[in-house]
């Protein structure tokens, strides 16, 4: 089954530079971003922000590079973040972002195979990675926060007139290589050109509404292909205005501040908001609040603004699937998350549940314009569009492999579409094992339905050569406050009822609970918080495959 969708299509792609120029020249007082610092927010209009991208340009243009030289950018989002981007496209050469997560390992590895001569580095919670995957010929350059060690400063390297030529890019050039990441083993470069982001980018504006008038916070990594597309990019072809966040302490004040019209995340930080809603206002209150009339929309919109959405047009998730459960939970406060779905290399330009439809809740949604899905012979989702990618970067092999003869990207994601065109993942590909009875598991709908209980935060499935599957899981910061006979019972009783739903090959084992949170600084997320289940079922081996009599196991 296909869906095949073009109404209403932006066909005509117009260069992200093209648009700046426009702002810079018809609106250069106009609001463009704020970032919030220990001294008080500072704040650039479209003039001062070009300004400051044509400083940078004109200096990066000093080192005389090849046209299309790769410059890395490894840092937080920050207003700097976006300048150098545009710089690094002013001065004609391809940005390569890195997420500011990243190990030595990780940065070495795009900086070699990426060649870059040149590297920005802003705000990070360890430099220590930094520092040691450098090399001598590469030139650092810090953006102006304390405690960023590199050869040249920020201020030293835009003192310099700003470029004054305005240049238009072929948009068949490269804009940028970004490197997945990583889940499954080393990154791959994915190369896309002005023509490919930038079509998903202006497409994106007339799926979402979005104007000049709109606000959005930029907080999930810039090096990730969502927050490049759907808010930096789309803010350049909107206007609307960009907020960026100080510090993870100052999170919830600097989304009060800016009060997002706009607001996506992922599904481990909206977990994350509703167990800090039922911290302050126990389930069975809240829903006893919510069902008097009056009084239950007064709950709503109080809770709404004390998570700094009261303003908020538009919610969205993506990333990874969010329970069905953690929706519906949100909808009763009148928060309607729309889960979407692409991957880097079609831009993050795959589906959309926009507009929210309750009767639609644990789809990903229908085709974006413009896009064709299909559901191959063996469940995988494919998809063709202009936004896909144009290959990985110096490996042909893979890029020949993840295309099909007619053109259509494999995604490893395995689906169904219903009659209305909308889809639903049933898991991955290369996630689907083999148990030792011969019999194959699909976790993701396993997992999916253990994410409704609250007291689970993280989940991962497994169970290759086992003679069942087992559970692997990471209880929530409210469940490590109760007994420990309490988490067991609720988990057994979860265990039973999650058991009878599935066919007897299928049925859970036991359940194995972890003390130490799954995190991207112990390696166990990427740094899109997506659960690295290679790196879980090698480092827990032994647990795995031990012998348990309990059906609910503790480690420590």
């Amino acid at each position: 089954m296909s869906l095949d969708n073009n109404a209403a299509v932006t066909t005509q792609v117009v260069s992200p530079l093209a648009m700046l120029y426009k702002r810079e020249s018809e609106t250069p007082n106009d609001h463009y971003m704020t970032q919030p610092s220990a001294e008080g927010p500072r704040t650039f209009t479209w003039a001062q922000t070009m300004e400051q991208a044509r400083r940078l340009a004109a200096r990066i243009n000093t080192y005389r590079y090849p046209k299309g030289t790769r410059i890395a950018i490894l840092g937080k989002n920050t207003a700097e973040w976006i300048v150098t981007d545009i710089a690094i496209m002013l001065s004609g050469n391809v940005s390569v972002p890195i997420f500011a997560t990243a190990g030595k390992d990780t940065i070495s590895y795009v900086l070699e195979h990426a060649e870059c001569p040149m590297m920005f580095v802003g705000k990070l919670d360890n430099y220590k990675a930094a520092h040691e995957a450098t090399f001598d010929e590469l030139v650092t350059v810090s953006f102006p926060y304390p405690g960023i060690e590199t050869k040249v400063a920020w201020d030293e390297f835009t003192d310099i007139e700003p470029l004054d030529k305005s240049p238009i890019p072929d948009l068949n050039d490269i804009m940028t290589i970004i490197y997945t990441s990583g889940s499954t083993g080393q990154p791959k470069g994915v190369v896309h050109t002005y023509q490919t982001i930038c079509w998903a980018a202006q497409n994106s504006l007339h799926a979402m509404s979005v104007t000049n008038q709109d606000r959005a916070m930029s907080y999930l990594p810039l090096a990730h292909i969502t927050e490049r597309v759907l808010v930096e990019l789309a803010s350049i072809y909107s206007g609307m205005t960009l907020h960026f966040v100080e510090s993870l302490d100052t999170f919830t004040r600097d989304v009060k501040s800016c009060q997002p019209t706009l607001f996506i995340s992922v599904p481990r930080l909206w977990t994350k908001f509703k167990m800090g809603v039922l911290a302050k206002i126990p389930q069975k209150k809240l829903k006893f609040l919510l069902s008097i009339p009056l009084i239950g929309k007064k709950v709503a919109k109080k809770i709404r603004e004390e998570l700094g959405l009261g303003s908020a047009r538009l919610w969205a998730s993506g990333s990874a699937p969010l329970a069905p459960s953690t929706i519906e939970w949100f909808h009763k406060i009148g928060i309607d998350i729309s889960e979407g779905w692409g991957m880097t290399e079609n831009c993050a330009y795959g589906t959309s549940s926009v507009p929210f439809r309750v009767d639609k809740i644990g789809a990903i949604g229908s085709a974006y314009e413009g896009v064709t899905i299909r559901i191959a012979q063996d469940g995988e989702i494919q998809v063709k569009s202009p936004c896909n990618m144009v290959g990985y970067y110096k490996d042909q092999e893979k890029t020949s492999g993840v295309f099909t003869n007619d053109e259509y990207l494999r995604t490893g994601d395995k689906g169904r579409m219903d009659e209305e065109g909308f889809i639903y993942i049933t898991g991955r590909l290369k996630d689907i094992f083999k148990t030792e009875k011969g019999k194959y598991v699909a976790p993701a709908p396993i997992e999916s339905k253990i994410m409704e209980t609250s007291i689970v935060e993280q989940v991962c499935v497994t169970g290759t050569s086992l003679a069942q599957p087992i559970a692997l899981l990471v209880l929530s910061e409210e469940a490590r406050k109760h007994s420990k006979e309490a988490v067991v019972q609720t988990l057994t009783a979860m265990l039973t009822s999650i058991n009878e739903t599935l066919e007897s090959h299928a049925r859970l084992d036991r359940i194995v609970i972890f003390k130490e949170e799954w995190s991207i600084e112990n390696d166990l997320l990427t740094p899109t918080l997506k659960v690295k289940r290679h790196i879980i079922e090698e480092k827990f081996k032994s647990v795995i495959v031990g012998e348990h009599s309990d059906k609910i196991v503790w480690v420590d």
